[in-house]
């Protein structure tokens, strides 16, 4: 790890970068696959692993020291193609039509969130102001991962009929933190946006 330091394509970066090449393989999966209960799984087992690559190279580059900032551009760039498409996905696969009326709003939420953050980071940036995940920012995360997945995988459990139970319950969950986590951003960052701290 120690020759990797100053190294653009460290482990970190690698991790992000495969987590990208998934992308389209995970579209691909939505899009193709015929049968429904394969699409569940391929789908949602494509999602889990560029999660848990999310999750693996942030703990990597802190532990060695492998923070870059070609990462810090990256990382986030992966995640949003990485969450972007799935919100996709579920909104234009027949197999979740059954949501998607009510998913759409979410989806504009949690896209709009997610650009305004990425907005703000930018802007502060130009002050030498580093953005940190905050705990709603954290909570924010595994709620849309957890929520996805529900969603991809609620399909296979016929038991819930045309009430989607566990997936309403995680759209709600996802608008919480997804409000909350911006909301938050906001009120910490608002007086470096009003330029009353340099």
């Amino acid at each position: 790890m120690e020759q990797q330091k100053n190294s653009i394509m460290n482990v970190p970066n690698i991790l992000s970068i495969v987590r990208m090449a998934l992308v389209p393989f995970f579209v691909a999966a939505a899009l193709y696959i015929p049968d429904d209960v394969w699409k569940c799984i391929v789908t949602a087992a494509l999602f889990g692993i560029a999660s848990f690559t999310d999750m693996l190279d942030g703990k990597i580059a802190r532990k060695y020291n492998l923070v870059t900032d070609f990462g810090k551009f990256l990382d986030p760039l992966a995640d949003k193609f990485m969450v972007f498409s799935a919100l996709a996905v579920i909104l234009v696969s027949p197999l979740y039509e059954g949501i998607a009326s009510a998913f759409v709003w979410v989806a504009v939420l949690v896209m709009l969130r997610e650009l305004g953050v990425t907005s703000l980071r930018l802007v502060v940036a130009t002050k030498k102001v580093v953005v940190a995940a905050s705990f709603f920012g954290k909570a924010k995360t595994c709620t849309q991962i957890a929520g996805v997945l529900v969603i991809l995988l609620e399909p296979l459990f016929g038991s819930f009929g045309e009430t989607h139970i566990l997936s309403c319950v995680m759209m709600a969950a996802m608008l919480v933190t997804t409000l909350g986590s911006g909301i938050d951003y906001l009120r910490t960052y608002w007086p470096y946006l009003k330029g009353e701290v340099e």
